[in-house]
């Protein structure tokens, strides 16, 4: 069950600011905090239990254990980082199987956007304070792949709500 484009507006935009806070932090820190990752998950709980029961949750828990499952392996082999596992699978939770690879195709073609630019940055000239701060801007560093999972939430969210 689609349970962004059966939530109320106040619940989607709530999720709408906890993934802009996943990305931010994501983009400066090269880190996710696990209580956004729960909140995510929480709202998905919330967006369930105002809509009541659904036949086809079941395709939105598998949806969320296999996502946790291959980013465990992913995490286990340093591809990915824990918080970036946490901060998908909690953000799964609100899709069904019909449109859970819609939204794993977006968050992939996102990333592939986002490691271009970053990379684009990286060649800049940035104020060593700036590096610092901004750890993604540092040269050799990680990709904060928040960022693009909350843009494809983002987007699929905006396509089953219009």
């Amino acid at each position: 069950m689609n349970l962004l484009a059966l939530a109320p507006q106040w619940l989607a935009i709530a999720l709408f600011m906890l993934l802009l806070a996943a990305a931010l932090q994501d983009g400066l820190r090269l880190k996710i905090s696990d209580w956004i990752s729960g909140a995510i998950a929480i709202g998905a709980f919330a967006a369930l239990a105002l809509d009541g029961p659904i036949i086809g949750l079941w395709q939105n828990f598998a949806l969320f254990a296999a996502m946790l499952a291959v980013g465990t392996f992913a995490f286990g082999r340093g591809w990915m980082g824990g918080g970036d596992i946490k901060l998908l699978a909690a953000s799964v939770l609100w899709f069904d199987l019909s449109n859970g690879w819609r939204l794993l195709v977006a968050i992939a073609i996102a990333g592939g956007v986002e490691a271009l630019i970053i990379i684009g940055l990286r060649r800049l000239k940035w104020p060593d304070s700036v590096r610092a701060r901004v750890l993604m801007l540092q040269p050799r560093g990680g990709i904060p792949y928040g960022i693009a999972i909350a843009l494809g939430v983002a987007l699929m969210g905006w396509w089953l709500r219009n």
